[in-house]
């Protein structure tokens, strides 16, 4: 009997969804759970996108595309750049992937050998830790301060490079603090990556998600080199149009990694369904109210979130400025990160995420998404503060 390899031996998936299939194991044994554990948005694809990609289908795009996307998704998303980041890309640095996630696998695994450093914010989303380990790549972390609001500082950021590395990671608005860092820090750590000749990969998956009633605007990195030098901007249609179910995203870098990641995606996977990508194009040119709606529906979940976890003994919370995730520091109920997300999944039949699923310095803290109702929000309050007075 064959054996795994070291890479399948060092594979660790995304917590997120274990935990997802706990809480579907006690439903499915009668526990009542609230779900605020997974990054899903409760809201349905735009009905626009929906009957683009009912068109396509009847309209038999369903064979292969090219592998790098079709013309009309690439155009669509440079267009999209010109307005939201001050530059249009080449077309060849533009590459159609199967969501994010791919994104940031292609971009490490062509960047990087086997040894050599990423720079990963800590806490930050588990697949940059899971994607270097399993490509044998060394994980070298840069905590996140709450005293600093989760922003990345670049001073500890220039601290931890070294000849070795080869790529800096930045996630803003983050997952899963909601943080936002400024255009001043970003730029900041672009002159970092540049001066180690490094790639800096810009996660701007949440970009659409910041809050109106924010001082802090979003900027990315990209303004600097038009990503023709060495940034990546990692994308997709996921969070802010509804569509994790989709799996449709689009990655902008200078076209000889571009390139690269499109041989990797060709290889592993082919291509993107052509009707999935017409979906896209009409995610990006249709009419965008939808949108703005469902990111000012999260601004009052929130908003109600944030104060609603305040009130809870031994719980404190700093108010997000994007995404849709809130990550309160839980140290005061005597709890650890796990213990605390245990015992309100077992006893308050509420799934949420401990802290610690994103790093060690997210010990002492939990994840919750609000991407659920009103509704579900104010009784999974309830349920949680009940649990914690009962203890006392």
């Amino acid at each position: 009997m064959g054996g795994l390899s070291d890479a399948a031996q060092r594979l660790e998936g995304q917590k997120m969804f274990q935990i997802l299939a706990r809480a579907k194991e006690l439903e499915r044994a009668g526990k009542s759970i609230l779900h605020f554990e997974i990054g899903d948005p409760d809201f349905d694809t735009p009905r626009n996108v929906v009957n683009s990609a009912y068109d396509a289908l009847n309209h038999s795009q369903t064979h292969y595309a090219p592998s790098g996307g079709i013309l009309e998704l690439k155009v669509a998303a440079a267009e999209v750049t010109s307005r939201s980041r001050g530059f249009k890309p080449d077309l060849d640095q533009l590459l159609v992937t199967p969501g994010a996630n791919a994104q940031l696998f292609y971009a490490m695994a062509c960047s990087a050998n086997q040894g050599d450093e990423v720079i990963i914010p800590d806490p930050s989303f588990v697949s940059y830790n899971a994607i270097a380990s399993f490509l044998g790549l060394k994980v070298v972390t840069v905590p996140l301060r709450e005293e600093n609001e989760f922003r990345l500082n670049p001073e500890d950021v220039r601290k931890a490079v070294s000849d070795k590395t080869k790529m800096i990671i930045i996630n803003s608005p983050s997952n899963p603090t909601g943080s936002v860092m400024t255009p001043e820090e970003d730029e900041e750590i672009f002159n970092i990556a540049r001066s180690t000749n490094a790639y800096l990969l810009s996660d701007e998956i949440y970009a659409r998600m910041i809050y109106k009633d924010s001082k802090t605007k979003f900027s990315s990195p990209s303004r600097h080199d038009h990503c023709k030098e060495r940034v990546i901007v990692v994308n997709g249609f996921s969070k802010s149009y509804a569509m994790t179910g989709w799996r449709l995203g689009v990655v902008t870098g200078p076209k000889e990694i571009t390139k690269k990641m499109e041989l990797l995606l060709e290889t592993t996977s082919s291509c993107v369904s052509p009707f999935v990508q017409y979906a896209g194009v009409e995610a990006l040119r249709g009419d965008q109210e939808p949108i703005l709606k469902m990111v000012e529906e999260f601004r009052k979940r929130r908003d109600v979130v944030v104060r609603g976890l305040n009130e809870l003994p031994g719980v404190r919370c700093l108010e997000p400025k994007g995404a849709f995730y809130a990550f309160p520091n839980i140290t005061g109920t005597g709890l650890t990160s796990q213990q605390f997300a245990d015992k309100m999944l077992n006893e308050a039949g509420v799934a949420l995420c401990p802290g610690t699923i994103f790093g060690e310095s997210g010990e002492g803290h939990v994840r919750i998404c609000y991407a659920n109702s009103m509704e579900n929000i104010e009784i999974g309050l309830s349920r949680i503060d009940e649990a914690l007075r009962e203890r006392d």
